[in-house]
């Protein structure tokens, strides 16, 4: 089990929050429709883009251990023991994502933040 660089790293979640935004501003705009049509209660968009990127992160990695950013660079999630993470660590994943502080605390932990409370890496396959 080789770890992946910061690189790599990279260029997932650059590839993720384009497919997560696209999500979550379609899901934005259906619901803005409904709201102005039927004078429903209006959502914001950051509502969306919070749930789509819990939701996204914690559908994929739950079921495959790779999102489309993953299979673009070869790489997948596994617990420190080099097996498949349960779904617990998978939903610690995604929650801490959700702080936006992650990825500043990598030149400290050697790790991001979401790996180091959820116990696991991304390795390359």
């Amino acid at each position: 089990m080789k770890k992946v660089g910061i690189g790599t790293r990279v260029l997932n979640c650059i590839v993720d929050i384009l497919l997560v935004t696209i999500l979550a501003y379609i899901g934005y705009k259906i619901s803005t429709f409904y709201a102005f049509y039927y004078r429903r209660y209006f959502i914001p968009f950051y509502y969306f883009f919070f749930g789509m990127w819990f939701v996204y992160y914690f559908l994929f990695e739950a079921i495959s251990r790779r999102t489309p950013g993953k299979w673009l660079t070869m790489t997948k999630v596994v617990d420190r023991k080099g097996g498949r993470p349960s779904v617990g660590q998978i939903a610690i994943r995604s929650l801490v994502r959700l702080t936006l502080i992650d990825a500043f605390f990598l030149p400290f932990l050697d790790n991001t933040l979401h790996d180091y409370f959820s116990k696991t890496d991304v390795v390359e396959i």
